[in-house]
């Protein structure tokens, strides 16, 4: 049985308003920790700085890179992919913090090279519907190493990637850009 005193500490307006705000706050720490756990492990969204990626990404596209599909597989040729800066590109000045957007265009043990503006993988042209243009400087060829990639943007003529600075290493990858959820109205997959 319970006493007087025990049913007006429940009835109290003061202890019933301590209780809610410690709901409220368990449930803001736990969605707190969520959004933390999925930003770190399964998703989060990214802004795109520059045009190196035009016409495929524009300079303010917002977009989803997921991170969980890498750990199953490696990135395969044409991903998009967002990933920390090589450790050449931190030599040359850009932050560990920094990330940067490029396709896969060669994966461990391929040859990439670029003659008379078509990029070729394995001694075949690639179909590159998505390139801004042609690529004005011929390249390579090169052999992709093991645990590398090698990473180009789609506005060939005005990207600093792997031409420039080398191979990507396979553990700077973040993930795979997969969708654009700004602007509105190019919404979609990628």
């Amino acid at each position: 049985m319970t006493s007087p005193e025990s049913d007006a500490k429940i009835t109290d307006p003061l202890v019933k308003g301590w209780r809610v705000w410690q709901e409220n706050l368990i449930l803001i720490a736990i969605a707190l920790c969520l959004a933390l756990f999925i930003r770190t492990f399964v998703a989060e969204p990214r802004y795109i700085p520059s045009e190196s990626m035009f016409p495929t990404l524009h300079t303010g596209d917002r977009l989803v890179v997921e991170k969980v599909s890498y750990r199953l597989h490696l990135p395969i040729t044409g991903d998009i992919i967002v990933f920390q800066p090589s450790p050449e590109l931190q030599r040359r000045g850009y932050g560990k913090d920094q990330a940067f957007i490029k396709r896969i265009i060669g994966r461990p043990g391929d040859v990439v090279s670029v003659t008379s503006g078509k990029v070729y993988l394995n001694g075949r042209p690639l179909a590159e519907d998505y390139t801004a243009e042609p690529a004005e400087q011929p390249f390579g060829p090169v052999k992709v190493p093991d645990g590398e990639f090698f990473v180009m943007g789609d506005n060939r003529n005005d990207s600093n990637d792997s031409r420039y600075w080398g191979f990507l290493p396979e553990k700077n990858i973040i993930g795979r850009a997969v969708l654009r959820f700004w602007p509105l109205d190019r919404i979609g997959k990628i």
